[in-house]
């Protein structure tokens, strides 16, 4: 049996040995769900996005010295100033950015992990002051010049001072990466990060014009502005771990790696969602967006989008065990922390006062939000394979 912590989150494994995820086959166990489908009121829905369980079958983990990371990580951040008021430094800290990574890679070297959550720090005060809210937010041009910037600033070696907070901090971040990480490592990540920068611009774009996208359209960008792709690229940094080439970009672990970053964004909409409505930022969401174009309620929607990530997730579960069977120890151990991810994403998000907290300019203490879990999927929902730009994920062969 699970152990369950004093936080009610459960643990199923020891803090300094987490173990390979062991998921089970997709429809097995026992569900809260099977007891009737749960109806939402549209005044609550908001609320209730986390009120139904999330299909996760897979085993939790975090890493032994996430604490030393998160204070190295804080020193950084106090000493290269990006943050440009308390207010900021506050939303930012409470981030727990360092619970976060240490979840996706709890066998990684801490002389390593630290950096990681830096950079996820970075993300989302960036995400925050540049992305979702102030002038760039819906400037495509203005944000188009500033995201290529930032990047560029990640890339270029040596001195280089840009005079711009957030630029500077990644560009320091970046000359760390290189002092740590292969040349290969660093350039994926770089290309990462760039993917990230223009799935934002998207949104921006979007949010611009007043547009909103369809469901396939609104995946398509989410897999890029949802932060993922960087985020799992700095597990071979962390891990000190290079997957070789002929391994990395075949296409079933090019579809794993997308479902991984499909089904966390869209946990991320759940998670998020009564906070964008706060700050009225529901402009593009995976609920507004089945609102929009396929006539759905919000309890519809809900259920639907829900369906739909079940549907990714049970794929991913089958794939990454048969990609298991030809797979390098490295690839083994890439795959495994993106298990790691998707299990952690959810349990860092019910407890981050980025999403527990009220509404307001500074996060303070509220009660961490039930994370309720069930071994079955939920059966409702659109068929994601009738969607051209992810269909080609359940195409793939090894």
């Amino acid at each position: 049996m699970a152990a369950v912590r004093s936080d009610g989150l459960r643990r199923g494994v020891t803090a300094g040995k987490p173990s390979r995820p062991a998921p089970r086959p997709c429809g097995a166990g026992s569900s809260r769900r099977s007891r009737g489908r749960h109806v939402l009121s549209t005044d609550t829905v908001t609320a209730d996005a986390l009120a139904l369980p999330f299909f996760c079958p897979i085993g939790p983990a975090v890493h032994p010295r996430a604490d030393e990371a998160e204070r190295r990580a804080l020193d950084w951040i106090g000493a290269i100033g990006f943050t440009r008021s308390e207010e900021e430094y506050a939303r930012t800290v409470a981030t727990r950015s360092a619970d976060f990574y240490a979840r996706f890679a709890p066998e990684a070297d801490p002389e390593r992990l630290w950096l990681a959550a830096c950079w996820v720090y970075w993300g989302f005060a960036f995400d925050d002051a540049r992305c979702d809210e102030g002038p760039l937010a819906s400037d495509p041009a203005g944000f188009a010049r500033m995201a290529a910037h930032t990047q560029r600033a990640l890339e270029v070696p040596g001195p280089l001072c840009t005079g711009d907070g957030f630029a500077d901090a990644v560009h320091d971040l970046g000359e760390r990466f290189r002092d740590c990480a292969t040349p290969v490592q660093n350039r994926r990540f770089h290309h990462a990060h760039q993917a990230w920068l223009t799935g934002v611009q998207w949104q921006v774009c979007n949010r611009a014009t007043g547009l909103m996208p369809d469901l396939d359209e609104y995946l398509t960008m989410r897999l890029h502005s949802a932060g993922g792709e960087p985020t799992y690229a700095m597990l071979e940094i962390v891990n000190g771990e290079e997957v070789p080439a002929r391994e990395m970009d075949a296409p079933a672990v090019r579809a794993l790696t997308e479902m991984a970053m499909c089904v966390a964004a869209l946990d991320n909409d759940r998670h998020s969602f009564a906070r964008e409505s706060t700050r009225r930022q529901t402009d593009q969401n995976l609920i507004t967006v089945l609102m929009a174009h396929e006539g759905s309620t919000p309890e519809q929607a809900l259920h639907q989008g829900i369906g739909l990530r079940d549907s990714v997730l049970c794929r991913f579960l089958g794939l990454s065990e048969s990609v298991r069977g030809h797979a390098s120890r490295s690839l083994n151990r890439y795959i495994d922390d993106l298990a790691h991810g998707i299990r952690g994403n959810i349990e860092w998000a019910a407890r981050t006062l980025r999403y527990t907290a009220a509404g307001g300019d500074i996060p303070h203490p509220a009660t961490p939000a039930p994370s309720h879990w069930t071994d079955t999927p939920l059966p409702h929902g659109r068929d994601p394979r009738s969607l051209p730009s992810i269909a080609w994920w359940w195409e793939v062969r090894i």
